[in-house]
């Protein structure tokens, strides 16, 4: 029916994900990810921010199975990728792909930015060679690289160049589901700005849905639909994005907004600081892992592990406080 939007289908559900990685030497363990839950619609961009270490890496590698999950479900169009076997597994690669934080480490100097991006064609036997040679001109056109560029190496690229090789990497199979591991925390801020107005156009273009990882929330903010905050491992609040930056409900994430900058010098932001240091996650605190540094944290919240609630119309946070 004309003036009438269908639901967009759920390509991605997260559900109670946990990695736990052993600590050399000992009998600990490192608690990355515990217990992290939730969906990505198709053609959707969520957020996932946090301070360095909460796990959202871990997150979207563990979705990826590079790093396999300790437990939980990773249903990727209904199916369960957790223990796939390999082959299955490298067919389903085929649909998720990932671009990596660093596009200095991410890319292989010994390797042309022709044998680069056509590498995944190689590995699925994806046309003949002629074929994959039209296809990484075409692919370096559409993220804004002259196809001559094929023919040289990474080095002799700038920092937003080479990460558009990489997103080019990732575009060569025709993905659904690309994971943007913190694509532009390495690069100029005037840079960060094209990569993602580059994304953002991909994704009108060829329908991807994206998961944005990423603890620059200005950045967050333009390019998400909806965005997640993860602080030690857990999600403490999830909803759409300008919910989120209008009205933030949990502690944690009301602290992270304080501290964007404000590009006007006559408006003064409350900056709310957060004492103490992030607790280990290889012993994170009982009850709420936040309550250590909570600005409004009392006993009680030592002893109850939040769940997450309802706190407005598709706005869920896990605070017992609210």
């Amino acid at each position: 029916m004309i003036g009438v939007e269908t639901e967009k289908a759920t390509l991605l559900e997260v559900r109670g994900l946990v990695k736990n990685f052993a600590v050399e030497g000992s009998d600990d363990v490192v608690q990355a990810v515990s217990g992290v839950s939730f969906d990505i619609k198709q053609g959707e961009t969520l957020g996932l921010v946090g301070e360095s270490g909460c796990g959202k890496s871990t997150v979207g590698r563990c979705i990826l199975r590079l790093h396999e999950p300790t437990s939980g479900e990773v249903l990727f169009e209904g199916e369960n990728i957790v223990g796939l076997e390999h082959k299955r597994m490298q067919l389903l690669r085929r649909e998720m792909q990932i671009i990596f934080q660093d596009p200095y480490a991410s890319l292989n100097p010994r390797m042309t930015v022709g044998s680069i991006v056509s590498e995944p064609l190689k590995i699925h036997g994806i046309g003949s060679k002629n074929e994959q040679t039209e296809r990484v001109a075409e692919i370096l056109v559409s993220v804004g690289l002259d196809p001559k560029y094929a023919q040289r190496y990474p080095h002799e690229f700038s920092g937003g160049q080479r990460q558009r090789i990489g997103i080019a990497r990732a575009l060569a199979l025709n993905p659904k589901l690309i994971i943007c591991d913190e694509p532009v925390s390495a690069l100029d801020v005037s840079v960060q700005a094209q990569v993602v107005n580059l994304l953002q156009d991909l994704q009108e273009r060829l329908g991807l849905t994206y998961l944005f990882i990423s603890h620059g929330l200005a950045v967050v903010e333009h390019i998400s639909d909806r965005v997640a905050v993860m602080y030690l491992g857990k999600i403490v609040e999830i909803c759409d994005a300008r919910e989120l930056y209008e009205n933030p409900k949990h502690p944690y994430t009301k602290a992270l907004l304080s501290a964007i900058p404000v590009p006007d010098p006559t408006v003064k932001r409350e900056r709310i600081v957060l004492t103490g240091d992030v607790p280990t996650p290889i012993s994170p605190p009982s009850g709420c892992r936040f309550r250590t540094r909570c600005p409004i944290a009392t006993e009680e919240c030592a002893a109850v592990e939040p769940a997450m609630q309802e706190v407005a119309v598709d706005h869920f946070a896990a605070c017992i406080k609210l």
